[in-house]
């Protein structure tokens, strides 16, 4: 029998995204990472409805704990289904059995009545008792009244702000819009293209910024805490460890992997309760970071939350995984026919 961890927490997800694999091309080949945004992600983001959500989150959840993931911090947008839209989320991933921080990403790309939704979103959630943060898309689709008014609800209600901080150049100015407001309970994703430090948890997602072709972050300067998340690109938080110490040693011969695997550690301080829960592995040295960087192939076997085994050798004992995936399938029939 393997080695045994925590439940492993992915520190930044976009759960909506788990129904996009497969969907049609964009109508232009992106080559810009404004042009990613704009031809894809925002095109997928726009379509969602409460039903596809769910299945995306459902579909989501049960990868993330066949990856012994127990945690997620989600960072959601669905434009046009935006009110109760976080509870959907935190519903599908209890039906799994997996824990989830939510935060509906506040923007004004859709005008002001439509950030005043995303404020509205979070607040209800979050004075209802759900587990999150005041979710912002990022700052370059913000005005500065959004930006402040995301930060004083924050503060009102006791939590921080998750928010894509200079993913890509366009965004670059954030580092000084944002430099008032942040504060060390942020969640500040990517950082690529920061231009002066900020307070908060910098959360590296190094295969999403090597797809996106914007640039490497860097965590290693990072003077804060680091986390680990996957942009919502799955949730496998090993193979997230192998490839940030494989960019890492890239960008510098001398980095080992004893530093990204604290950045996966990470992930239990903001998740507390992620310690509690218990990974059976299939490998018997996932607490070696240097055997763990070039081992292919680990997977978790058993799995429990809160006491319950969710995961037994493999297999989720909540749901049926033939139903999850099939639901999936037939939402992401609906959302690719809108696009």
């Amino acid at each position: 029998m393997g080695d045994t961890t925590p439940g492993l927490v992915c520190a930044h997800h976009h759960l909506y995204s788990t129904l996009a694999r497969g969907m049609p091309p964009p109508p232009v080949q992106p080559t810009t990472f404004m042009e990613i945004l704009e031809q894809i992600w925002w095109r997928l983001d726009v379509a969602l409805d409460l039903d596809m959500l769910r299945a995306s989150a459902r579909l989501g959840a049960l990868e993330a704990l066949s990856c012994g993931t127990t945690s997620i911090i989600d960072h959601h947008e669905s434009p046009s289904a935006i009110e109760g839209s976080l509870d959907v989320i935190a519903e599908a991933c209890a039906e799994v059995g997996v824990r989830v921080v939510c935060a509906y990403g506040v923007t004004d790309r859709h005008g002001a009545d439509g950030a005043r939704r995303g404020l509205a979103e979070n607040e209800r959630f979050l004075r209802a008792g759900g587990r999150g943060f005041v979710g912002v898309h990022a700052a370059f689709t913000c005005s500065d009244d959004t930006l402040a008014a995301a930060a004083g609800l924050a503060e009102d209600l006791g939590v921080g702000v998750h928010v894509h901080v200079a993913e890509g150049a366009v965004d670059a100015p954030a580092a000084e819009r944002l430099a008032g407001l942040a504060r060390s309970d942020w969640l500040l994703v990517h950082g690529v293209h920061l231009t002066r430090p900020l307070q908060g948890t910098l959360v590296h997602n190094p295969r999403s910024n090597m797809n996106n072709s914007v640039g490497y972050a860097n965590p290693r300067a990072w003077s804060g805490p680091v986390a680990l998340g996957t942009d919502g690109i799955g949730a496998d938080m090993v193979e997230e460890f192998r490839l940030a110490y494989a960019r890492a040693r890239e960008a510098d011969v001398t980095a080992d992997p004893v530093q990204p695997w604290g950045w996966v550690q990470a992930g239990w301080d903001l998740v507390p309760e992620a310690r509690t829960d218990l990974v059976r592995w299939s490998y018997d040295a996932v607490d070696d970071p240097w055997r763990l960087a070039f081992t292919t192939g680990v997977r978790a076997c058993d799995v429990w939350v809160g006491g319950e085994q969710v995961l037994r050798d493999g297999h989720p004992t909540r749901v049926d995984p033939v139903e999850v995936r099939r639901q999936g399938a037939e939402q992401a029939g609906r959302l690719f026919s809108l696009l």
